[in-house]
């Protein structure tokens, strides 16, 4: 199972947010680059990074941050949030971020995320309350069904998808490990979880429900998990 920290990045610092909510933010760490190098040294192999400030506003925003990043660790880093064009696709891939997430655009423009995904690492973004996909950073919830909108990538260039059940994000509840495998089932890509996560048995749940990948935010910020052990026991070999 590919195990991947997240860094939630609101005004260059690393923040983590109650399902979603902008006022909920709680600073864990000012110097987003000595997270990076304690996963690294924790043994991650991925980060990921989502550009809060960029998703609402629906351009980048913390781009010197994760260049730092990029440049000053050996992380293979996926970066989404606020990513609207080929141009910032492409910025962010010079830079030197392996893989891109689109949501809000992916929506909008499925054609443009197949497109894209041709090109360059397209990681989709699906983010549901209630089963319907949300975008603008959360902040709108549509009609479309979460299953219905992954189906779309099934068979496409698209290298993952990462599902986050936004009710749960960051209430250390526990994951939606359904909700994950009929993303994975639908659109036979590999899948990410997210949302939720809460203890080891959480990792053991979505291992035994054969889910390719999870992101660890809170649980870790909150000291519910012992990161070094999680990689030991259920990251990649």
């Amino acid at each position: 199972m590919q195990i991947i920290p997240a860094i939630d990045l609101k005004d260059g610092c690393a923040v983590r947010l109650s399902q979603g909510l902008m006022e909920s933010a709680k600073i864990y760490e000012k110097d987003p680059l000595d997270l990076a190098k304690h996963f690294e040294y924790l043994g991650a192999k991925y980060l990921h990074i989502v550009d809060l400030d960029g998703a609402f506003a629906g351009e980048p925003k913390n781009h010197r941050v994760i260049e730092r990043i990029c440049r000053d660790s050996k992380l293979k880093i996926e970066v989404g949030g606020g990513i609207r064009n080929e141009e910032i696709i492409k910025s962010y891939i010079d830079l030197g971020v392996t893989r891109v997430i689109l949501g809000s655009i992916a929506l909008k423009n499925p054609e443009f995320a197949l497109k894209m995904a041709e090109k360059y690492a397209v990681v989709i973004g699906i983010d549901a309350k209630d089963g319907k996909v949300a975008t603008e950073g959360w902040a709108k919830s549509g009609s479309t069904l979460a299953w219905e909108f992954a189906e779309i990538f099934k068979g496409s260039k698209v290298e993952a998808i990462i599902c986050t059940d936004i009710a749960r994000d960051g209430m250390l509840n526990g994951i939606n490990v359904d909700f994950a495998k009929t993303i994975q089932q639908k659109s036979e890509l590999f899948t990410i979880a997210s949302g939720g996560l809460s203890n080891l048995s959480d990792f053991e749940k979505l291992e035994n429900a054969r889910i390719s990948g999870v992101i660890v935010g809170k649980a870790f910020y909150e000291g519910k998990i012992d990161l070094k052990e999680v990689f030991e026991k259920f990251g990649d070999k």
